[in-house]
């Protein structure tokens, strides 16, 4: 047996997985999404219907916040974390990464706990100023719902990295007389940024498609799983809510292209 021969044998059932679970299925829900009433048009009302168009801008929006809001406290946090050790240090990165073990129903139910109708902050205020503030079902709800399950994820990843991050140039920079700022700015922030960028890809993109949060939470906005999720359930859309899954997906898929193209310049410029 060649060795092409050979390479072409162990690449057989890649092949055979991508096609079966990626390509058939991707393939099959295009034709599903040019299948209705407006034909391939249906692609072009996700940015020509105003409710469809709002909706991917809610959603965009509300994961580009989550995004940014989850890098800077997992960033912060997972530096902490790992240059300190003190008592109870297991305990506390246990207690953050414990949402991993959570599902998006179960988020959304921690946070009706703690902003729904009876939530704690309700009361709180209620008790205080005699309004009731409650937001568990609007977007702030989502971005907290969201925030809990993306800062475990990303806090590892930051802990991971800078474990890796060479101590000596930081102990060089100081001893040229660079402050804590100068430090963190110029060496320790390059060195973490393909960590930073593929985990706030990540983030983003879990973000987009998450769908047990939403489901939960998402009474008072719109957010693209939930519409496809109520075209195809409560209207019996198919194609509409085919034509916007793939929509979801081209622009999470761009997401993930970017960061995996900036990841690539930022690995080989800290390198």
């Amino acid at each position: 047996m060649t060795k092409r021969a050979f390479v072409q044998l162990c690449l057989l059932p890649l092949a055979v997985v991508v096609t079966a679970f990626f390509v058939i299925p991707m393939a099959r829900l295009v034709l599903i999404g040019a299948s209705g009433s407006q034909g391939i048009g249906a692609y072009a009302a996700i940015l020509l219907e105003p409710r469809y168009r709002e909706t991917l801008l809610n959603t965009i929006i509300l994961a580009a916040a989550t995004t940014v809001a989850t890098l800077l406290v997992a960033t912060i946090s997972g530096l902490f974390l790992q240059r300190h050790r003190f008592p109870s240090r297991a305990l506390l990165v246990a207690m953050l990464t414990l949402p991993l073990a959570f599902p998006g129903v179960v988020v959304g139910f921690l946070i009706i706990l703690l902003a729904g109708r009876q939530g704690l902050i309700g009361e709180i205020t209620s008790a205080l100023f005699g309004t009731k503030e409650v937001f568990a079902y609007s977007i702030e709800g989502l971005f907290l719902g969201y925030l809990y399950f993306s800062i475990p994820r990303v806090i590892l990843t930051i802990m991971a990295a800078a474990e890796k991050l060479d101590m000596s140039l930081e102990e060089a920079a100081r001893a040229l007389g660079a402050g804590p700022w100068a430090v963190h700015r110029d060496i320790i922030l390059p060195a973490l940024m393909p960590a930073l960028i593929a985990s706030g890809a990540i983030a983003f993109a879990t973000a987009m498609g998450a769908f047990g949060t939403a489901f939960t939470l998402a009474t008072d906005i719109d957010v693209l799983p939930m519409l496809i999720y109520t075209e195809f359930t409560l209207s019996a859309n198919v194609a509409t809510a085919a034509a916007l899954s793939i929509g979801l997906g081209l622009v999470t898929w761009a997401i993930l292209a970017l960061a995996r193209s900036y990841g690539g310049n930022a690995a080989a410029a800290s390198g």
